[in-house]
């Protein structure tokens, strides 16, 4: 059976980058496209038994090779991303993706889009007033949303960021919850205090705070306002009513922004309920400065172990429809 190979060259800098701790990265591209890497004084020979597999291997290898080389710390997320695109046109997709540069956290990491789905919804809410974000847990719905609002702010794009989720119980009741209503909300609303800490610092987010230039709130609270010069995101919106979603969507003024996102597969509501994230998904598609993203499972960035919880659920899912359609 004949042999293919091909040689890339690289530093050994970018090749240890490349290789992993324990080689993990390289024995994973390994198994995937079912070929041979040696490693020789900067070249990278790659070997197998099919040609089209030994193609596709040095081209995810080139890909993350180039993210390497813009300063990245290879991650099992970024391998495995490279392995899911393994087509020839890997390199391009990741520099263009990593080209992207949001803003940086207060220890100074860039914050950016990992896939090809992110870098859409990015590009979604620069171009729109309302942007829709849907998809599983992981896909960086809510993390992109607060990075673009706070980018958007330091730079005087708007005058003020609102965030607001529906207090919601995942199965226990608000009431159990010691404390007054504030305290009772909290928890609620505390993945968007976390984005906020890691983003802006704890101590610029607190001084907005006092000044009422950053609110963090749950959705009942904006009943009867309106909105205007604003980042506004609604977090969490698989768990708001049709009924609410209207009245959300009705505050907004002039000049503000709208991120709503939400994950269709995980409702808190009553069993009768209709969500109004899925309404609002059938009667807003074709209006004008209305953008709908849709992220999937190879948008997840969160441990490896994630996405694919994600996609058992998302094929369980299809077998119960298809055995209940039958």
């Amino acid at each position: 059976m004949a042999e293919y190979s091909r040689e890339i060259n690289a530093s050994i800098d970018d090749l240890k980058n490349l290789f992993g701790e324990h080689d993990q990265h390289i024995r994973k591209i390994e198994n995937d496209f079912r070929v041979n890497v040696i490693n020789r004084d900067g070249t990278v020979k790659v070997c197998g038994a099919s040609e089209p597999q030994v193609v596709r291997a040095c081209a995810v290898i080139k890909g993350l090779i180039a993210l390497s080389e813009r300063g990245n710390e290879l991650e099992e997320q970024n391998v495995n991303y490279a392995i899911e695109l393994g087509n020839e046109n890997v390199e391009d997709a990741l520099v263009r993706i990593d080209n992207d540069c949001i803003c940086h956290t207060v220890q100074g990491k860039p914050v950016k889009p990992k896939t090809l789905g992110q870098k859409a919804y990015v590009d979604a809410i620069r171009n729109n007033m309302v942007v829709f974000g849907i998809g599983p847990a992981g896909t960086g719905k809510t993390y992109l949303a607060m990075a673009m609002a706070i980018t958007a702010f330091k730079n005087n794009e708007v005058s003020r960021i609102i965030l607001t989720r529906p207090a919601i119980e995942a199965g226990e009741k608000l009431g159990f919850l010691p404390g007054d209503l504030q305290s009772k909300v909290d928890p609620y609303l505390r993945p968007l205090y976390d984005a906020l800490y890691q983003i802006m610092g704890s101590d610029s987010f607190l001084k907005n705070m006092e000044k009422g230039l950053i609110e963090v709130a749950p959705l009942a609270y904006m009943r009867g306002r309106t909105l205007d010069n604003a980042y506004i995101i609604l977090d969490e919106a698989q768990n708001t009513t049709p009924a609410q979603m209207k009245m959300f969507l009705t505050r907004i003024g002039f000049g503000s922004k709208v991120i709503i996102t939400g994950d269709a597969t995980q409702k808190d509501l009553p069993q009768d309920t209709n969500s109004g994230l899925d309404i609002a998904t059938k009667i807003l598609k074709g209006i004008d400065g209305i953008a709908f993203c849709n992220l999937t499972a190879s948008d997840v960035v969160r441990h490896p172990l994630v996405q694919k919880i994600v996609k058992a659920y998302d094929e369980y899912d299809r077998r119960r429809s298809a055995s209940g359609r039958k």
